[in-house]
């Protein structure tokens, strides 16, 4: 695979974002950007990625080292996992979970990993939630957070 083929992915996904995204309307203005622009922004960005990879592109890319490409269908399995537990779980467990599991993909140890995934999950939650008025779920620590 080269560049070039990276590239083409990377505009058919900012193409998708933006058809997804472009339909993004809140009920009621709260903000004066509103939920729309964080999706187009991104999609701008991937976009003018994917375009810099089809001009510059062209040059072969070495294979994944032994063992990479499991780590990166593990990732993907994690984040699918994530999305679909957030609701249930809620923020501080599902992300301290998603931060365990994330750093032990990297070679990080049981006890750092997870004293670095509850320190912050609880320093987020508390940013978005309580400074920031961010609502998080408090799934199954609802009724201690």
């Amino acid at each position: 695979m080269n560049d070039r083929i990276l590239g083409i992915g990377a505009l058919a996904l900012a193409a998708f974002m933006t058809a997804a995204g472009w339909g993004i309307e809140a009920p009621f203005a709260y903000e004066p950007v509103g939920p729309r622009a964080f999706p187009l922004l991104l999609a701008a960005i991937i976009g003018l990625c994917g375009l810099w990879l089809v001009y510059k592109g062209g040059h072969r890319t070495e294979a994944n080292p032994p063992g990479a490409n499991a780590r990166i269908a593990l990732m993907m399995a994690f984040t699918v996992a994530y999305a679909f537990l957030f609701q249930w779980l809620g923020f501080v467990i599902a992300t301290s979970l998603m931060t365990i599991f994330v750093g032990r993909l990297f070679g990080g140890g049981w006890v750092k990993c997870a004293i670095g995934g509850v320190v912050m999950s609880l320093f987020f939650f508390v940013l978005f939630d309580k400074v920031l008025d961010v609502v998080l779920p408090g799934g199954l620590l609802e009724t201690l957070i």
